[in-house]
């Protein structure tokens, strides 16, 4: 086989082609096409130091009021859930992240919503309850032109093949089945990724934690947005006090997108059509 030295930048009988002026345009293209994607949340070392104390504060706070045995025995003590509802503005700020919300805008058509905002410990020399191939929509198998859902995987610790980096599966958003055992074997890719950035996949691409070889754990803050048809994993609007919150806020959480309980409360919440 003849080896390639550099990609070759003729064409020919290309009629179309996507151009962008962007890296954010960049990254949105690669998960378009590949379903995955590394983006730099532009955070100083000082703003990744306050979220990796925030992040260690936040959990032993979660364990004492659950308790870790009771986690333990329903196989979530390597999960923090809804981390934004537990009194620290850090994680509402970094579910709102500019350059994460840049991006999102062009792979997500019209309004889309925070459904789900867990930290995630991938401990050392453990199988934990994210090694293992899914869809960040579950039990799922249909394909979409465009993203229903977006996973923002917030990396507190870097990603490496040593401590467990998440797995992918290059473009499986566009087939609706799970692939054979041999062809995940062949084109599964692990990624790597720094403290700070964040791992960009479309929901329906399947995907795996890896196995943490090293003795120490590896966190990151996983986020999923989606079109407000998909009900919220916890429902944050009843677990934030609106006061705390900007307008911005408000509408990423899921405020303006509640279901209604009655008729009553649902004919409130229409516009009134004034005639000209």
């Amino acid at each position: 086989m003849t080896k390639i030295e550099s990609i070759p930048d003729a064409a020919y009988g290309i009629l179309q082609q996507d151009r962008f002026s962007s890296e954010f345009e960049e990254v949105a293209e690669q998960v378009r096409r590949l379903g995955y994607a590394i983006l730099d949340s532009g955070y100083t070392s000082e703003q990744l130091q306050e979220i990796s104390e925030q992040f260690d504060h936040v959990r032993d706070q979660y364990l004492k009021t659950w308790g870790e045995s009771r986690l333990k025995s329903l196989n979530e003590h390597h999960t923090i859930r809804a981390l934004l509802t537990h009194g620290s503005d850090t994680f509402v700020q970094l579910a709102m992240n500019r350059n994460l919300m840049v991006v999102l805008q062009q792979l997500i058509a019209g309004t889309f919503i925070l459904n789900q905002q867990n930290g995630i410990i991938n401990p050392p020399g453990e199988i934990y309850n994210q090694g293992a191939w899914h869809r960040d929509l579950p039990y799922q198998h249909y394909v979409s032109s465009t993203p229903l859902a977006v996973n923002a995987l917030f990396c507190v610790d870097d990603f490496n093949a040593e401590n467990g980096s998440t797995y992918v599966l290059p473009a499986s958003h566009k087939s609706s089945a799970f692939p054979s055992e041999s062809y995940l074997n062949r084109n599964a890719v692990q990624l790597r990724a720094k403290a700070g950035q964040y791992i960009l996949l479309d929901c329906m691409m399947f995907h795996s934690g890896g196995y943490n070889k090293t003795a120490k754990e590896r966190r990151a803050v996983n986020h999923v947005f989606n079109i407000p048809y998909f009900k919220q994993q916890i429902n944050l609007p009843g677990n934030l006090p609106a006061s705390d919150l900007s307008s911005e806020a408000r509408t990423l959480l899921g405020y303006n997108v509640q279901e209604a309980t009655s008729i009553a409360n649902f004919l409130a919440s229409r516009p009134i059509k004034v005639d000209a």
